[in-house]
């Protein structure tokens, strides 16, 4: 066997130190399609066929227990899961065999020859087997049928029929007694009710290639099977979801992804690492796609290694799996479904198998390591390797960020920031018109004459003839008052409530052919503003019931709607080039910026910094404008505007890109602003430095067409780091949940379908769940802490668009259009739906009721 070479790759890890190649053997004949095992401690292969061998890491190379017992070759091995006692399953065309290593052992030592248990005979070609948690049961897959095995009696309990093809892999569920599941070649899976021989529930048809591994997460509670192109496939096993669909992976384009961020991140230094199998070893010229096919699946357990060893993989999201594949070994996340670190057996000179052809992975807990069992694909050798995952993690992740970025603002703004010159300016300003306001009292105040004596004018003397007196002493009774204080009063936040899901008022926004574009809910939650492809801007009540206000002066689409933290203060932006900001009392334009702001259309607005500042982009920039408005107006020259905005810093996007998002928190002080590209990234901007100060590369299969920030609620308080996390959505490509702290995904969502059409999503504002909208008439609700949807809301007859949550009371809004063909004329009307609970909106349903209120208006 060769050293392991000492090769380094960029950020100082060694190679050597990742894996290390422990024991290499040849067999008479190939074991490429042959179930192998592995234990803490042991590693089990057929030698020569027919015999069992079990090599122990303690024991010297040259110490290898053999077992005989069949007389056909073995085509699958498996250990239990009890170290003591501990068995192991060895089954071929003749017998099905239970061994006791203990006992094996003991005779060995006596120069005795170890004889196991014959519990299965002539069940035909056994591709899989595997033992129940208590070591009770054992199943046998052979052909199309899988048969439970009593150990003890050595009888058949049940023989379960269903597959239409050879079953590949078969599992016990480890919180469900009785509960079994099986994959097969006829590319679907199955969940048997092994104590009764029942079936259970039947998947349709998953992909177009054999179903070959299978894998139960306890902890996710969720499904995971792969296929022989390379796909795996995901499912929630929990209550009430019905084995419904997580999230479906191709395991080819996420290692592409992730050697394309290490690329970027200046990771992969060496030739040999930068360049994944399917190119490394083709000639000038020369193409061809290798696929990934899933030989197998196990849990890797990063949660005992240290934070430090894994660099910027924390404990918290250490929901990971190893995936053992014919090129490499991948560290799969679960939870944002992304590869970790990838294993290629070419990189590493000193392994003696370039292409497995079957594998076996466990882990030990004691030097928290992982054994690999790798069987080649052609030939006979067999391989033990021992691999570091921390290492592995440590080697590839990528460096963390020179600065710690933070949503709330947590320095002082320094005197070179944009801010810092925003506010200083306007304090200046203040300050001159105060003392202007001074100069002009003090002139106010002086003499006009200089006489000794000046006989009074009469101004002071009690008048002749009293023409009027105001009634001062007249007592209130606080009708008024009382009114404005109990409408003041805000009641918090219901943290612990449920997901609000009962359909509430509905009304159609427009009654041509309009869409609604974009809403927002203003931070009282009482008032909401949704902006119109007709050029209009509405804003309703929060119950969705009276005519709504009416702002309307714009020449394209509404494509941004913004309120003010004060509540004053509309902010729309279309696709005319202009940006308004309207009073919201009046509807009252206040403030216009024209077409000179920018070659190109707005794409985002709104007001920052507790509304110190607009931003808005546009193209490939964002500009930081600072914005006086002056609502008095001259009755001679009444169409001029006294209201204005300056120009304080202008910032392009790396690489000049397009932005596509825009997002900022104005509820209270923060320097980081988020832009997405069209080069399908997410640009960290810093206003305190003015500077850019991070990208995320490759943040999704396509570029991101909206940004969401947890900016919280004024009725309810968040902890302060759940402030840096934001969500971002593409098309196709679900939802995903990142953390500003490291720039890492946390979690990915794409359980709702959005394949054509970009769909909204929004934050709670407890921080505890997200909505998004879907293409197939729903909106769905998801847990930060679990990456299938809680809730499905319907009601919808079309593709929900928008989704904003309601700031100081449990709704949610959502947005659709309604299509139908009347008079054979074709309209689509945009819809507001809005979702309550009963218990904390007594009195809006006591108006409602369970009916559907719609209201049509023309605006």
């Amino acid at each position: 066997m060769e050293n392991p070479q000492d090769i380094f790759s960029s950020n100082g890890g060694c190679l050597s130190d990742i894996v290390i190649e422990k024991y290499l053997v040849e067999s008479k004949e190939s074991v490429s399609h042959v179930q192998l095992a592995c234990s803490m401690q042991d590693c089990a292969f057929p030698l020569d066929g027919t015999e069992l061998c079990i090599w122990n890491t303690k024991s010297p190379s040259h110490q290898l227990l053999i077992l005989r017992g069949h007389h056909q070759p073995i085509t699958a091995i498996a250990f239990g899961n009890k170290v003591n006692p501990l068995l192991i399953c060895s089954a071929s065309l003749d017998y099905v065999i239970m061994w006791n290593l203990d006992e094996c052992r003991e005779k060995v030592l006596q120069g005795l020859v170890p004889r196991g248990t014959v519990v299965g005979s002539l069940l035909g070609k056994v591709l899989c087997l595997q033992l129940s948690p208590d070591d009770h049961v054992v199943a046998v897959c052979a052909g199309n049928k899988v048969f439970t095995l009593d150990i003890e009696t050595q009888a058949v309990q049940a023989e379960l029929q269903g597959h239409l093809g050879p079953v590949t892999a078969v599992e016990f569920c480890p919180w469900q007694a009785g509960t079994l599941i099986s994959v097969s070649e006829d590319r679907g899976f199955k969940v048997w009710d092994h104590c009764t021989g029942s079936l259970i529930y039947s998947s349709s048809v998953l992909s177009a290639y054999p179903l070959l591994s299978l894998f139960i997460d306890a902890e996710s509670r969720q499904l995971v099977t792969g296929c022989a192109d390379g796909q795996l496939w995901i499912f929630s096993l929990m209550d009430g979801h019905h084995y419904r669909r997580v999230a479906r992976v191709d395991l080819r384009k996420k290692t592409e992804t992730f050697s394309t961020r290490r690329l970027k991140s200046g990771l992969c230094s060496q030739p040999e690492e930068s360049q994944l199998p399917s190119t490394s070893v083709l000639g000038k010229g020369e193409q061809v796609e290798v696929t990934f096919p899933i030989l197998r699946l196990a849990p890797c357990d990063l949660s005992l290694i240290p934070n430090s060893a894994c660099g910027c993989l924390s404990s918290e999201n250490t929901q990971c799996m190893w995936i053992g594949s014919s090129v490499g070994l991948f560290i799969f996340n679960l939870a944002n479904l992304e590869v970790e670190a990838a294993l290629y057996y070419r990189d590493f000179q000193s392994l003696s198998i370039p292409l497995a052809g079957s594998c076996a992975l466990r882990n030990r807990t004691a030097d928290r390591k992982t054994l690999c069992l790798l069987a080649s694909l052609f030939g006979g050798k067999i391989a033990v390797l021992e691999i570091d995952p921390a290492a592995l993690v440590r080697a590839q992740q990528c460096p963390g960020l020179r600065q710690s970025l933070s949503v709330p603002a947590s320095s002082c703004v320094l005197p070179t920031s944009p801010l810092y010159l925003g506010i200083a300016k306007e304090k200046s300003t203040k300050a001159a018109s105060g003392r202007r306001c001074a100069a002009r009292n003090v002139t106010k105040d002086q003499r006009l004459v200089f006489h000794s004596k000046v006989r009074s004018s009469g101004y002071a003397s009690a008048p002749h003839v009293t023409m009027f007196s105001p009634k001062t002493n007249i007592k209130s009774e606080g009708k008024g008052s009382s009114r404005r204080r109990s409408s003041c009063v805000w009641e918090p936040y219901p943290v612990e409530c449920a997901v609000p899901t009962k359909p509430g008022p509905q009304v159609a926004a427009a009654p041509t052919c309009t869409r609604v574009c974009c809403l927002q809910y203003s931070g009282d939650g009482q008032w909401l503003a949704c902006g119109l492809s007709n050029h209009l801007s509405l804003v309703f009540g929060a119950r969705l019931t009276g005519t709504p206000a009416v702002f309307s002066g714009h020449d394209g689409a509404v494509n941004t709607v913004c309120w003010s933290q004060d509540r004053r203060w509309l902010l729309s932006a279309a696709q005319d080039g202009t940006l308004r900001v309207w009073s919201a009392r009046g509807a009252e334009l206040a403030l216009l910026l024209g077409r000179d702001m920018s070659s190109k259309p707005i794409q985002s607005a709104q007001f920052y910094y507790i509304d110190a500042f607009i931003l808005l982009s546009s193209g490939p920039e964002f500009q930081l404008l600072k914005y006086h408005i002056d609502t008095c107006k001259d009755e001679v020259k009444r169409y001029k505007q006294k209201s204005k905005s300056k120009l304080i810093c202008r910032l392009s996007t790396t690489g000049a890109v397009d932005v596509t998002s825009l997002s900022a928190v104005n509820d209270f002080y923060s320097h980081i602003v988020l832009a997405a590209g069209r080069n399908r990234t997410v640009e960290v901007f810093d206003l305190n430095a003015g500077c850019s100060a991070a990208v995320i590369a490759e943040a999704h299969s396509r570029p991101v067409h909206q940004i969401c920030q947890n900016k919280g609620s004024s009725f309810t308080t968040q902890q302060p780091q759940a402030y840096n996390l934001f969500l971002t959505t593409a098309i196709g490509d679900g939802m995903r949940l990142w953390d500003l702290r490291t720039l890492r995904c946390e979690r990915h969502f794409e359980g709702h379908p959005s394949r054509g059409y970009p769909c909204g999503i929004a934050f709670s504002p407890c921080g505890q769940f997200a909505a998004c909208g879907a293409e197939d008439r729903h909106a769905y609700v998801y847990e930060m802490g679990s990456s299938t949807f809680s809730h499905r809301l319907a009601g919808h007859t079309d593709t929900v668009t928008g989704v904003a949550f309601n700031p100081s009371t449990p709704q949610i809004q959502t947005l659709w259009y309604f299509s139908g063909i009347p008079w054979s004329l074709y309209k689509i009307f945009a819809y507001i739906i809005l979702y309550l609970r009963r218990k904390h909106l007594k009195s809006t349903i006591s108006r409602t009721g369970n009916r559907e209120e719609r209201l049509h208006f023309t605006g």
